[in-house]
């Protein structure tokens, strides 16, 4: 699982870094031909809103993978470490249930119902647009999948990628913690 992750999280970066070079390219011609040329284009409105739709549910499933999203677990740190764990087995679960149910599921229902829905000046449908909702859903659930089994198995989760700092503390009211949840 640790190699699929590795390698998916490398190529989730690469595809993010690429979806906003071309976002800003987009938006840099769409500036040009509105301002200097005074000829606007008209295809770069709808380009640029679906390049950062893209962008945005790549990066979150990335995000994700890296164990970089945003938790509040102040509530969590007040908890001992079996009920802590188990905090994290069902917020684990929730994000299982809401990447199945809502990006996969949901996707393949709006591709399924747009497919063939013309998207105006673009060689490209709204369905096949929409593609990228269970794309990225299905890798958050992978990650999902990976977390609960790492986490149903007694280990701790911590960050993906090699960047993270190995001790980070948090303050809690029990005393300051490190991200592993070791007290000090």
């Amino acid at each position: 699982m640790n190699m699929f992750r590795t390698r998916a999280l490398q190529a989730l970066r690469v595809i993010s870094i690429a979806l906003f070079t071309t976002l800003v390219l987009v938006v840099m011609w769409q500036v040009i031909t509105r301002q200097l040329l005074n000829s606007p284009s008209g295809w770069t409105t709808t380009v640029a809103q679906y390049l950062f739709i893209w962008l945005v549910l790549f990066s979150v499933a990335m995000v994700f993978g890296e164990r970089g999203h945003v938790a509040v677990d102040f509530f969590a740190g007040l908890l001992p470490a079996p009920l802590r764990r188990i905090a994290q087995i069902l917020v684990t679960l929730a994000v299982l249930a809401f990447a199945t149910l809502g990006l996969v599921w949901g996707g393949i229902r709006g591709m399924g119902i747009s497919w063939d829905q013309a998207i105006t000046g673009l060689p490209v449908t709204v369905g096949q647009m929409y593609t990228a909702l269970p794309v990225a859903g299905v890798l958050i659930v992978v990650f999902a999948i990976g977390d609960l089994i790492q986490l149903l198995r007694g280990d701790d989760l911590d960050r993906a990628d090699d960047d993270a700092p190995a001790a980070a503390t948090v303050a809690s009211p029990a005393g300051t913690r490190t991200a592993d949840g070791q007290e000090h």
